[in-house]
């Protein structure tokens, strides 16, 4: 389709989209949409209760009377899986609706809007329709409108590294470390800063990227690490993230409850500007317009830092940590090893481990209390306006291992960094039921239809044909809805990966023979390789879920399972490669190729030859238990 087609559609889209905002405005619900960060789903009650029975998780204690209460509230969907395990590409799948191989964006990618393939993100449908919108902490979707400008794609923008932390608030702020970028050890001269509450603040180096540190950098950094508890991962590539310790502020005074704040500050001043903490004149929210904000929370994040007041909750916890063994390691193919080495845990104390979990478990409790704050302020707001609301809680962009596959991070195709939970509360009971719980398939694609919907669009019109993703509403309320896979891709720490999920199995396989980013003229050149070369080099995992939850045994190249891998390459490989994928030359406006080899190939049903499945008496359970 040619350029100007594109532009005719969307003027006449955005002409009836208009109609509707005029039409509408005063019945539109206000809409907030928190997001949190690395956030494990077992860390909330009411979610262990829907899919244990038991309210602890399943590594001991954990605490979460706010956000249970939030899910007593409405509809909570228990198996929510990203569509890519890493910030990045998650947000930007979120905030667009769309897969990653269709979005064009893989890893940390900048990208913008002026090729023509691209389409709306939520913010954009939404102000179109009569909302302001705002995006409040944590931002990390990297969609700009423009090439090479840092134009916003929502009408507020406050940012909690360059709006706060640089601004000389919150707790602990780092430059970064050491890292695995595209397979390469990237060495860099690192800082850290310290803020305390006197305000005064400290920065030391934490690492140097031509040398070691000398005595005097050494001593500084390590009186900190005593002072604030401080552990650091030591026996990975990465080895300056913090892992635990305590926050150098008070509860009130860290960089997520200064969000909360600025998030209170932007409700209150309605109509009115205002300034923010670091003295930005900004103008709050038209009163005449419901809100979309899109709350974002740094933690559970590294630095894993929990004020005090959680922390001394937590302290004295004992968890039963994960099970491992370096056997699993064994059955790994190349690219998980390589996550494995960027991430592991092998080679820290016990006493480390228990450290790292009670830590990132008070930092989640933490985190209960700030979005319970959260959400009574909105709630109050709305009420003011004598407007609905619709409130989303994703429970992580993606998940977090505290020792599964024996790592301590993300990266990965396993369950603990994919799954995690959606809650959707509504002034509409009837819709979003209280204190319902869905077990079915969902993605977090799903969330733009979600949010689309919830403003009154309607996204079954051919204008949102571009959404991969279903209103969760539908996902709730149709007897007859059925999605048999999950999916997903990225292309961080081991190069492109992409995976599958379904109730019984979990596969996942190299996509591309290389990690660099897309670039003219390699847009999706030799795009078949990964259905075509040897099995080995392809990388292929496959996890019988039926006898291996824990995802303990990769048995994709044993004799019983290797005719059901290849089968799962044939169908996950032709989705990702040949369904639309988009590889896109970000450093130019519009230079992109599209792959429609195998279109249709999304069906979303999962038809495999009874003869390729194990019976699970083939496989001895035994075999698993490492």
């Amino acid at each position: 389709m040619k350029i100007e087609t594109f532009k005719v559609i969307a003027i006449l889209t955005l002409m009836a989209l208009s109609t509707f905002s005029f039409a509408q405005n005063n019945s539109q619900p206000n809409i907030l949409w928190i997001v949190t960060d690395d956030h494990r789903p077992d860390s909330i009650q009411a979610y262990n209760r829907a899919t244990t029975g038991k309210s602890e998780s399943p590594l001991g204690y954990v605490s979460s009377p706010n956000i249970d209460i939030l899910a007593s509230e409405g509809v909570m969907f228990t198996r929510a899986y990203n569509n890519s395990p890493a910030c990045g590409p998650s947000r930007t799948s979120m905030h667009t609706g769309r897969y990653p191989f269709r979005n064009g964006k893989y890893a940390w990618e900048h990208t913008h809007q002026e090729a023509d393939f691209t389409k709306p993100a939520i913010s954009q449908s939404l102000r179109d329709v009569g909302y302001s919108t705002a995006i409040i902490g944590k931002h990390h979707h990297g969609i700009s409108e423009k090439k090479d400008e840092p134009s916003s794609i929502f009408d507020f923008s406050l940012e909690f590294n360059r709006d706060l932390h640089q601004q000389g608030f919150g707790g602990l702020y780092s430059t970064g470390s050491h890292g695995l970028i595209d397979g390469v050890l990237l060495r860099r001269d690192a800082t850290e800063t310290v803020f305390y509450p006197d305000g005064t603040k400290k920065e030391y180096v934490i690492s140097k990227a031509d040398r070691e540190l000398n005595a005097q950098e050494q001593a500084v950094k390590s009186s900190v690490e005593e002072e604030f508890d401080i552990l650091r991962a030591y026996t990975r590539i990465n080895t300056g993230l913090i892992l635990g310790g305590v926050n150098p502020q008070p509860s009130e005074k860290t960089v997520d409850a200064l969000i909360v704040e600025e998030f209170e500050s932007y409700l209150e001043n309605t109509g009115n500007q205002y300034k923010t903490l670091a003295g930005k004149p900004v103008n709050g929210p038209k009163s005449s317009s419901p809100v979309f904000v899109n709350l974002g929370f740094h933690l559970p994040h590294t630095p894993v830092l929990p004020p005090k007041s959680f922390r001394d909750q937590f302290k004295n916890k004992q968890y039963r940590l994960p099970d491992f063994s370096a056997d699993e390691v064994a059955t790994f193919p190349t690219q998980l090893q390589q996550i494995y080495n960027e991430s592991k845990t092998n080679g820290m104390k016990e006493s480390e481990k228990q450290q790292a979990v009670q830590d990132y478990y008070a930092f989640t409790a933490f985190g209960d209390a700030l979005i319970g704050k959260a959400v009574e302020a909105f709630k109050a707001h709305s009420k003011q306006q004598g407007r609905d609301y619709l409130i989303v809680f994703t429970v992580g962009d993606h998940g977090w291992h505290l020792g599964e596959q024996g790592i301590m991070a993300k990266f990965g195709p396993w369950k603990q960094s994919l799954n995690g939970a959606v809650i959707v509360v509504s002034s509409d009971k009837e819709t979003y039921p209280p204190g319902k719980v869905v077990n079915s398939l969902v993605e977090y694609v799903d969330l733009a239809p979600t949010l689309l919907s919830g403003a009154g669009i309607d996204v079954e019109v051919s204008a949102y044909d571009y959404l991969d993703g279903v209103d969760l509403a539908v996902v709730s309320n149709d007897e007859n809805y059925q999605r048999d896979y999950i999916l997903g891709e990225m292309n961080l720490v081991s190069g492109h990966r992409a995976y599958m999920r379904t109730k019984d199995f979990a596969f996942s396989m190299r996509t591309r023979d290389r990690r660099e980013p897309a670039v003219t003229p390699y847009l999706n050149d030799n795009i078949t390789w990964a259905l075509t070369a040897h099995p080995l080099k392809v990388d292929l995992a496959l996890y019988d879920l039926r006898v291996d939850p824990l995802e303990r045994k990769n048995v994709a190249y044993t004799v019983e399972y290797l005719e059901l891998a290849k089968w799962f390459r044939q169908k996950l490989g032709r989705i990702v490669l040949g369904d639309g994928r988009v590889e896109m030359d970000w450093n130019t406006r519009n230079s992109y190729n599209i792959s429609n080899f195998a279109s249709g190939a999304d069906d979303k049903k999962i038809d495999v030859p009874k003869a390729l499945i194990p019976k699970t008496g083939i496989t001895d359970p035994q075999r698993f238990n490492l």
